[in-house]
């Protein structure tokens, strides 16, 4: 595995630059909106790719709370660090696209709304990770991402249920694509995603070898107690 993540990353940066050449060159431009809908191309994939990782945070934080698999505890940890980083960008490249669209910068539109609630549900996740030293933090860092996974799906179909200033999806909604742009929309998700990809797997590992080295020095303090 670790002779494959040189190739892989290769292999990523190559898709990412081929992405951002179909985004910003050949993707035909939008009629209405201009240039400025190219940020469509990163504004989306970015969300979806959000969305799985959380999605991946939901599922090993139920294996932890069921098994109390140290490594599922890790997925779920590493997941929600790279997912909260998506989620960011996805905070502002909307209002970058909204202000020339709309006119302004942010509006409590449900949808921005419920994304920015499960932003901070995530942060608060990594938060309670990082300052609390109890042996009950991982379980209650796992309720907590349950909990938050919930918001998902309510960011998702926000604009199915309720007026917002979205528009309806172009995927499985009332709205609709022009299959040039869906093509390099979902070919930005797939760079966006084996990025994600990468990262996880190298923060994993990092994590893994902390978690490691953490274990070796309590049982050499405790050694050096008892001696």
């Amino acid at each position: 595995m670790k002779r494959a993540f040189p190739i892989l990353a290769v292999l990523t940066a190559l898709l990412l630059a081929y992405a951002f050449y179909e985004a910003i060159w050949v993707a035909p431009m939008e009629r209405t909106m201009g240039d400025v809908q190219r940020i469509f191309y990163y504004h989306v994939p970015s969300a979806w790719t959000a969305f799985l990782l959380f999605s991946v945070n939901l599922v090993a934080s139920v294996i932890y709370l069921v098994r109390g698999n140290a490594k599922a505890d890790a997925v779920a940890l590493v997941s929600a660090e790279v997912g909260v980083v998506f989620c960011t960008v996805v905070l502002v490249t909307g209002p970058i696209w909204a202000r020339p669209v709309w006119g302004i910068w942010w509006t409590w539109d449900i949808r921005l709304t419920t994304t920015l609630v499960l932003w901070l549900i995530y942060v608060s996740y990594l938060v309670l990770r990082k300052f609390s030293d109890s042996s009950q933090t991982p379980k209650l860092a796992a309720v907590l991402a349950i909990f938050g996974a919930l918001d998902v799906p309510l960011v998702y179909f926000s604009i199915w249920f309720f007026r917002t200033q979205h528009p309806q999806p172009v995927i499985g909604g009332g709205g609709s694509i022009d299959p040039r742009m869906l093509h390099v929309l979902l070919i930005n998700w797939l760079a966006f995603s084996c990025f994600a990809f990468l990262v996880c797997w190298s923060r994993y590992r990092l994590e893994l070898l902390q978690r490691e080295v953490e274990e070796a020095e309590s049982l050499e303090s405790l050694s050096g107690v008892s001696q």
